[in-house]
């Protein structure tokens, strides 16, 4: 039986039909768990999302309000809703109340069109540090191509940074904010500026400028290349601005990269931990078998939870450090 993809990196759920995700002829491996095939089942039975940005968006703030509301309860994380330096966020602190003294700044995924994680990527991470986690809420393409969002993220990342020495803070993202979690990295290096403590990479890519295997394996590049030209606008891909993986790599932070083995952004997860770790940085690389691209923010199983247990041990663990 022939299974298609499940991708959030457009901002849609690419199931049966939707946005011609490419046919993957194995079925799910014996070794996923129970829970996460249901869920690999539910997710498939969606309908196709509407077309339009409008529509897709409704759709995934639709899936990020269900799995979302699941996660709050089950984890007791407190989430509320403000703005800070002019940009909406989402602030989760953890049932207990925040560790003081540090925080994390989160870059939700979606596509830069949809938001497709400021819930669901952060509330194991609050709850399992207990440091404070921050999701920003950036503009959203096609209406803000870059550097729109990259320039809503060093708002809020200045700002916060008058509240905790940057030796305490912790940047992290998934898919579209993986990208621009390392764009924002790179730009607080051109800028001078101090960088963060860590770096959650979690299926992404830091070169926009060619596509790796698993992207033909499992996605249609065609479509996928036209949904990156609303982010991309007119700004030449291999800029190091928009693609960090080209540009000096020397005294990065510690990053953690996280991809899966039917993520169709493991090619590039992975290039970009070989360069940190060729330019003499700890970079490290966690892969899940058997499982699509950014599964840990819309799939709850056993996976999932040991994919952020993961993610919160690598930030909690660099926040830490002594100087």
């Amino acid at each position: 039986m022939s299974r298609r993809i499940i991708a959030l990196f457009a901002g849609v759920v690419l199931a049966t039909g939707t946005a011609g995700a490419q046919e993957v002829k194995a079925p799910w491996p014996d070794s996923l768990s129970r829970e996460a095939k249901a869920g690999l089942a539910v997710e498939m039975a969606r309908p196709p999302a509407p077309p339009t940005p409008e529509g897709q968006r409704a759709r995934i703030d639709a899936i990020q309000q269900e799995v979302g509301a699941r996660r709050l309860a089950r984890y007791r994380v407190t989430m509320r809703e403000e703005t800070i330096a002019g940009v909406p966020v989402r602030i989760f602190t953890p049932p207990v109340g925040a560790r003081p003294g540090a925080m994390l700044i989160n870059l939700h995924g979606g596509g830069f069109v949809t938001d497709a994680g400021s819930i669901t990527e952060n509330v194991a991470i609050a709850a399992l540090t207990g440091y404070r986690v921050i999701a920003v809420r950036y503009r959203l393409a096609p209406e803000h191509p870059f550097p729109a969002a990259l320039d809503d993220a060093l708002a809020v990342y200045r700002a916060l940074s008058v509240q905790a020495p940057h030796a305490r803070i912790g940047l992290y993202g998934t898919s579209a904010g993986a990208v621009l979690s390392a764009e924002l990295v790179a730009r607080l290096r051109a800028a001078h500026l101090p960088q963060p403590a860590a770096l959650g990479f979690f299926s992404g890519t830091a070169d926009f400028s060619r596509t790796g295997d698993s992207v033909a394996l499992f996605a249609d590049p065609a479509a996928l290349a036209a949904t990156l030209g609303a982010y991309l606008g007119r700004t030449d891909p291999a800029s190091p601005a928009l693609s960090p993986g080209k540009g000096d790599l020397s005294g990065w932070p510690p990053t953690l990269c996280v991809a899966s083995s039917r993520d169709f952004l493991l090619s590039a997860t992975a290039d970009f931990c070989r360069r940190l770790d060729a330019a003499r940085n700890d970079a490290r690389l966690l892969v899940y078998d058997g499982l699509p691209h950014a599964f840990w923010a819309y799939i709850d199983a056993p996976e999932s939870d040991e994919a952020m247990a993961a993610m919160a041990r690598f930030l909690s663990a660099q926040l830490e450090r002594k100087p």
